[in-house]
This record gives C-alpha cells, structure tokens and sequence, in this order.
C-alpha cells in the first residue's frame, strides 16, 4: 500500500477504534488465550496477552492494526510457544465464504489486477497495459454471494442443533468482514476434541464419505425396508428428501435405485454434497491452534467490521458492517465493478479522479481499487 494511501487508512481504522470500541471486546476467558495483530505493509505479531477490554483499546489506538486476532484454544500459558503453550481446549469454529461456492455470480463481479503495473481489467488472460501473466484474482461481493452464504450457514446451524446436540444460545454468527460468516460454537461437549476427531466432525458436516449402505444400498441383495424414510432424523432423512422428494414417489425410486445398482447410487450420494452438505472451510475447523479474527474489529480486505448478526434473516453486511465515515475523500479509482455500501451504488470506474465517501474509498482501496489522488 502507497504512503498516502496507508496514512488514510490507518487514520480511518483508527478513528473507528476510537469511536466504536463499546463494538470489540475481549472473549471470555481471556488470560487463557493467545491474541494476535498484523499492521499494514508488515509481517504477524502474535503469542500476546490482553488481559481486559482496556489493554485492548490501548493496543489498537497506539498500534493501529491492519488486523486483530484472538485463538479460539485454551492455554495453561498462551504467550508461551507453541510447543509450550500447554492446549487446553478449543472453541468450534466454522468458516463459511462465498467464494467458496462458486456461484454464477461471482463471473459479473470477479477481476484482474496486474502485479507488475497495478492494472485493473475483467478477466483476462495477459495484461491489457503491460502484457504481464501476474494477475491477482479480486471480487467485490455481491448480495446473491451474501445469500447464498447465509443459506449454508443456515444448513450448518440445523446440522449443528438437530445432530450434534448443541443448544442454540452457545452458537454465534458473525458477518467476517468480507465474504461470509464466522460460526461460533462454545460450551460444548465438543470443546475438547482433537484435530483429527474434528475432521471427522467436518466430514459429517461437509457430507463428505457417505456410504450407501448408511442409506440402505447394499452391494448384494439390497433390501426396499432398509431405505430411509423422509421423517428420519439426520442425513437418512435429508437424503431420503432429496431422493424421493415426497413419501408417494419413495417406492418408484427405490426400484429404480436397486435397478441401476450400488456405484451408480454412490456416485449419487457423492454429486449431492453440494447441495446437502454445508461448505465450509474445513481447515479453520481442525485447526486447534488458529488466532481468529477479533470480533468487533476491521478486517483489512474490505475496511468492514466483523460484526455480530443480532438478526441473521435481516443482517445486510453492506449496511451493519460499513461503520467508516463519510467524509468526502479524492481518489483515482480503477474498479471494473459495481458495488453498493450504504444503499448507494458505486463503479464503475476507468482512472478516473472522483470524490467519494470515505467508507467508498477505504474500501477500494483496501480491495486495490483505488488510490489516493
């Protein structure tokens, strides 16, 4: 980030951190766990202690992060390293990111920045301006992107009641202040499981490595009773309505299922994980040693707040989460794309010198859209 652009931005952060810090507080147990910071145009500072909501504020009005991380573990000594650190226990939880679907969307919003002269263009395979092959994939996020993610945060949210037990007061959501949701899960019977206990759990979750004979396909003399029912509880009942969609269609399917044989239903199985099973991220959930992004606090891709979503349904990133101000700012903006911040529309742009709210600029230009002119 240039000189002019980097002193704005931090400028913006912090007048953020000091006009909202009442939004960023420490987690419960806070001596137990490992705090983290990035600044701009700099390596990871980590393996710190915040003991208060004070300390916090001290260090993010005198340091002035790009970035603020606490662990989701617990530790006997958490400024310690790692191999010292003595693991207690470990929050779960779930990252849900919408390029991660890959939705049809992402195509209209989706472009290239050359590393080599800091174009911006739609995609394409060489430079417009300087030929270069170092393109960086940029997206601006879109409201169908933010949809669509709600949708799988919805999925995991039954999956995680419904299955695993988990009362609904020790789960939190939170917009990640860019392009999805952080699913927060404590108190748990799970809070002690290992890595590789939580692959599993991610597996599950994922409805990765299903067998037919879970649903009632088997190799050899596959028998019509052993089918699940669309009442059934867990993933026998969601794959029972997927398959057969109503009770009356259960028996034809069946029949067919049987006549086209075991791999042709286990590839079935296979083709359904997208729409059944939750996308997430599975390596934040085995990660037992992850720093987090801090609630509260500004992720840098984006200049928006990781925020709580006190109304899920309702929760409209691009409004709750945009608390930089709109103090008129000069920019040269390069953004091929639309967006909208604050129900005003924005973009494109072609090199073009434009006065524009604060919360526009910081935005471009932590995307690498802009730069001040």
């Amino acid at each position: 980030m240039h000189e002019k652009d980097l002193k704005l931005v931090e400028n913006s952060f912090k007048k953020y951190y000091f006009d909202h810090f009442d939004l960023i507080h420490v987690p419960e147990r806070t001596s137990e766990r490992e705090f983290g910071y990035q600044k701009f145009n700099s390596g990871m500072i980590r393996h710190l202690s915040i003991k208060s909501d004070e300390d916090l504020r001290l260090m993010l009005i005198t340091e002035i992060p790009s970035d603020v991380y606490c662990s989701n573990a617990y530790y006997s000594f958490p400024t310690l390293s790692m191999g010292e650190k003595d693991w207690k226990e470990a929050d779960l939880i779930f990252d849900v990111d919408s390029k991660d679907l890959h939705l049809d969307c992402r195509k209209e919003h989706t472009c290239l920045k050359c590393n080599s002269c800091g174009e911006v263009a739609l995609m394409v395979q060489t430079c417009p301006k300087c030929n270069s092959t170092k393109l960086e994939q940029k997206s601006l996020t879109c409201k169908n992107c933010i949809s669509g993610a709600k949708t799988e945060v919805k999925k995991l949210m039954n999956i995680l009641i419904e299955d695993l037990g988990i009362k609904k007061q020790n789960i939190r959501v939170y917009f990640s202040g860019n392009e999805g949701f952080h699913v927060y899960v404590t108190n748990s019977p799970y809070q002690k499981l290992g890595s590789r206990e939580r692959t599993d759990l991610v597996d599950y979750i994922m409805f990765r490595s299903a067998i037919p004979e879970t649903f009632g396909m088997k190799k050899y003399k596959p028998e019509r009773s052993s089918f699940p029912e669309i009442i059934d509880n867990g993933w026998r009942g969601r794959v029972s309505k997927e398959i057969f969609g109503s009770k009356s269609k259960r028996s034809k399917e069946i029949t067919e299922i049987i006549s086209n044989g075991y791999s042709v239903f286990q590839q079935r199985l296979e083709n359904m994980k997208t729409d059944i099973g939750v996308r997430i991220d599975p390596n934040v959930t085995m990660d037992t040693h992850r720093i987090f992004r801090l609630a509260g606090s500004l992720n840098s891709k984006s200049g928006l707040s990781k925020i709580f979503c006190k109304n899920f349904e309702k929760f409209d990133p691009f409004q709750d989460a945009c608390f930089i101000d709109d103090e008129k700012i000069d920019v040269v903006a390069n953004c091929p794309v639309r967006f909208t911040l604050k129900n005003r529309k924005f973009g494109t742009y072609k090199n073009e010198k434009i006065s524009l709210p604060k919360y526009a600029a910081i935005y471009m230009i932590c995307k690498g859209f802009a730069s001040t002119a």
